[in-house]
């Protein structure tokens, strides 16, 4: 079979809901990225046969095919066509599957995965209660799947504390592994280990390129004085992730598209996995979606060097670590989303920026993504460092 390759994996940096990135338009902020891939890897624009690019919340400024005004806001020229798709917060994860897969059938050589979310100007389930302005309908859940599961509505936040019950993490638990989060973010910047992966975006107020989010000064105290977000649960607002405006983007090509264009690959991809299961839960498929991943890769949970596992709430990478065994130092080690953000449809390939470039850095060899998505959904991606 046919290999995929990342050619360049880029990000912006993290901008805290309205803080620094709440000034600029999400399909501007989309073409930095975009604009930033072609400038670093120099191939021709034209050369680009898609643009794939996920987003979550697709409304207001990111409705209207908005892969495509993306396409539009930057340098690549009209003859690049774009789609948009919603996997949760999988999204552009699963844009990176799906761009892969068009270079290995061989129907496309080039395609960029994408993804963008201002959570700030398109603010999480503004989408959700168009039915109720409209008059008519019912939200996104017909009667018929209510019935059938016995709840209202699905909540990743119920998920998330239902894992957190499951396997017994107390509110000191989730707080000490956020700090951790935190710690290990500060210390990355401070390392520079972002430099090589992050564009720096021009706003309003100047020149935006360092994560905004890292609490380098956390302490176990100021997590205890947050409020939990239901009586007598341990999930609050610190040990979750925190609403971010970002973008990011990955350049996926097959040899052929390497031979042409004279291009020399970060990684080849590995693996490509997607699973589901109970939607109710939920947020706990990503421990399925790895043993699956794992087996058809041939490799033992031991072979991978890093991994990047969506700190969506602290309980998600936390019950992955139990059940799995991992080795929790290669987990996340420049810290996740409780620190770093989680820009909901960008999360996919800005992990996998991260992951590629922390391999490459380090001299490793594999590296392992894992993601939990709304309805039950897990992406897992396996990449190999060049």
């Amino acid at each position: 079979m046919a290999e995929a390759y990342i050619v360049e994996a880029l990000r912006t940096a993290g901008g805290k809901r309205k803080g620094a990135l709440s000034g600029v338009h999400p399909a501007d902020l989309g073409a930095v990225v975009l604009n930033a891939l072609v400038d670093r890897s120099g191939i021709d624009p034209a050369a680009v046969e898609d643009v794939i690019l996920g987003c979550v919340t697709q409304g207001g400024e990111q409705s209207f095919a908005f892969g495509r005004n993306v396409v539009l806001a930057s340098k690549l020229p009209d003859s690049v066509p774009a789609v948009t798709i919603d996997r949760q917060c999988g999204s552009s994860q699963q844009a990176l599957h799906f761009a892969a897969q068009a270079v290995m059938s061989g129907t496309q050589d080039l395609v960029i995965a994408a993804g963008v979310e201002s959570m700030t100007r398109v603010p999480m389930g503004s989408n959700f209660n168009l039915h109720a302005q409209a008059g008519i309908g019912e939200g996104p859940w017909p009667a018929s799947i209510r019935e059938r599961y016995g709840v209202d509505e699905f909540s990743q936040y119920h998920g998330g504390q239902a894992i957190a019950d499951k396997y017994g993490f107390s509110r000191e638990d989730m707080d000490a592994y956020a700090l951790e989060s935190h710690r290990k973010a500060a210390a990355a910047i401070a390392a520079g280990a972002f430099e090589r992966e992050i564009v720096p975006v021009d706003t309003p107020d100047g020149r935006f390129a360092q994560d905004e989010g890292v609490r380098a000064n956390g302490s176990m105290e100021a997590l205890a004085g947050l409020k939990t977000l239901t009586e007598g649960g341990t999930i609050t607002a610190g040990n979750a992730s925190q609403m971010t405006d970002g973008a990011s983007a990955v350049l996926v090509a097959n040899e052929e598209a390497l031979k042409r264009f004279d291009l020399r690959p970060l990684a080849r991809i590995h693996n490509l996995t997607v699973t589901a299961g109970d939607p109710v839960i939920m947020l706990e498929e990503p421990i399925a979606a790895t043993e699956r991943a794992l087996r058809r890769a041939g490799l033992g949970l031991d072979e991978i060097d890093l991994f990047e596992v969506n700190e969506a709430f602290a309980s998600i990478p936390m019950a992955w670590l139990k059940v799995l065994g991992a080795d929790p130092g290669k987990l996340n080690v420049h810290g996740g989303a409780i620190a770093l953000g989680h820009p909901l449809g960008a999360s996919g390939t800005k992990l996998m920026a991260t992951l590629v470039h922390g391999l490459r850095a380090r001299g490793k060899r594999y590296g392992l993504q894992a993601m939990c998505e709304g309805g039950g959904i897990a992406n897992v991606t396996i990449v190999e460092a060049l």
